[in-house]
């Protein structure tokens, strides 16, 4: 697991939810209107003040794609070269809920593996790097 900065560095925190089913990954484009525009990532932002990272996660996911997760295990963590503390967590969704995306925040949702997520044109550096430990048996998904 890579380590964090110190606090005195990190400008911000964001949790990161990692849902798998049938060996694909739930992945957002982002919309024309957020940071990292069209970007390709996991779901997930910003951690506000006195939220714990299990609270942001479930929060962001309703407000993003409508669906209520269970945060199950935190499986990461790393800092994007912008000073941003990541905490990745693998997140639970039921079968019965579709993600539907908030257009102010997310263009699209996509079902993707790792071969194709690593494939797609701007997805986010700090998505390549969780991938990385996903491959080098860093992260352990369930």
């Amino acid at each position: 697991m890579k380590q964090p900065e110190s606090p005195e560095t990190v400008s911000r925190r964001g949790a990161v939810a990692v849902v798998v089913k049938q060996q694909r990954f739930l992945v957002v484009r982002r919309s024309r209107h957020v940071v990292a525009p069209r970007a390709f990532c996991f779901p997930g932002g910003g951690i506000e003040p006195g939220e714990t990272d299990r609270q942001a996660l479930i929060r962001e996911m309703r407000e993003e794609l409508g669906v209520t997760v269970r945060a199950e295990r935190h499986l990461w963590s790393s800092v994007t070269p912008w000073n941003v503390h990541l905490s990745w967590w693998q997140a639970g969704l039921s079968d019965d809920q579709i993600p539907i995306p908030e257009p102010a925040e997310v263009e699209s949702v996509h079902w993707y593996t790792l071969v194709e997520m690593r494939e797609l044109p701007g997805l986010l550096k700090s998505n390549h790097q969780f991938l990385d430990a996903i491959e080098r048996g860093e992260v352990r998904l369930q």
